[in-house]
């Protein structure tokens, strides 16, 4: 069976694997981009200005599945008080005008998959497991989250299927943490990130089509969804699996303070922060991971 498949995002890290994954697949992809937003002007669109809030809504009749991705990104620098509005209204703003878009069409999808993030949690203890049924965090991400994912209420209140996406640190050289991270690692002058011990929860890029493909057929998942590998690891443990993977030495640690000097509550969130985060509801409904260690996630994501 062959879908009609809308995507926001579609652009960015995840959605490109996205749109590639699934045209190349047999289904049918329609881009949803911002109005300066450059493709081929041959590929089918939906134009959603989230600053005017309009969109064009009658393009999304007949579509089986929307996924959301868009959203500005949150490691690109601090955070200052400009940037946190910014994070918090291409997140929220935008969710909730698609949301009661979807809720008003005639023809609504079956599925929506929203974005959202393992943030959601907050920080934990390395020793602390944690699955969808978790409370969430209290810190700024946390709260993001919290309130980008009641933004698909509306189209929740219609009748859709809604999934809500808690993705973990997606790997791949082309874009990301490990995109940053490679030239550093590869002059010899990575390491570990303060303690060392803070948890890593991620997922190989070439996992997550296959993720979101399993989710649109499993019509009886809903809600939260970790999209993360099934084996977490520490700050510790993935600096010395990068260092091996790219043959490297991993002997300069990067103190708490200069992290926190740099980059303020965003290296203190998402650098020295983390949480061991399992993903039940996939291994519940039956799906198999193709990369669930971090040394074969590594090969896979610098190929």
């Amino acid at each position: 069976m062959t879908y009609r498949i809308a995507i926001s995002g579609s652009t960015g890290l995840v959605g490109s694997a996205l749109v590639d994954h699934f045209r190349s697949n047999g289904h049918t992809v329609t881009r949803i981009i911002r109005p300066e937003t450059k493709i081929n002007s041959s590929e089918p669109c939906v134009v959603m200005d989230a600053f005017v809030g309009t969109i064009e809504a009658e393009k999304l009749e007949g579509h089986e599945a929307v996924i959301h991705l868009a959203g500005a990104s949150i490691a690109g620098g601090r955070w200052s008080a400009s940037t946190k509005r910014l994070l918090y209204a291409s997140r929220i703003d935008t969710t909730k005008l698609l949301s009661s878009a979807l809720a008003k069409l005639k023809n609504k999808p079956k599925v929506f998959l929203s974005a959202s993030a393992v943030g959601y949690y907050g920080p934990h203890p390395a020793e602390e497991t944690l699955d969808e049924q978790s409370g969430a965090g209290s810190d700024y991400l946390a709260r993001i989250c919290r309130d980008w994912e009641e933004a698909t209420q509306e189209a929740q209140n219609a009748g859709i299927r809604v999934v809500h996406l808690r993705t973990g640190v997606v790997l791949s050289k082309k874009g990301g943490a490990l995109k940053k991270m490679l030239p550093i690692f590869q002059f010899g002058l990575g390491g570990v990130l303060g303690s060392g011990e803070q948890m890593m929860s991620w997922i190989a890029l070439d996992e997550i089509p296959l993720v979101i493909e399993h989710l649109i057929k499993n019509e009886k998942r809903s809600g939260p969804v970790n999209v993360v590998a099934p084996h977490p690891v520490s700050n510790k443990e993935f600096t010395k699996a990068l260092g091996r993977a790219i043959k490297r030495p991993v002997v300069f640690p990067v103190p708490t303070l200069a992290i926190k000097a740099l980059y303020g509550e965003m290296g203190e969130t998402l650098l020295l922060s983390g949480a061991k985060i399992l993903p039940k509801k996939l291994l519940d409904s039956g799906y198999m991971f193709r990369y669930p260690n971090i040394e074969e996630a590594l090969k896979v994501s610098m190929s």
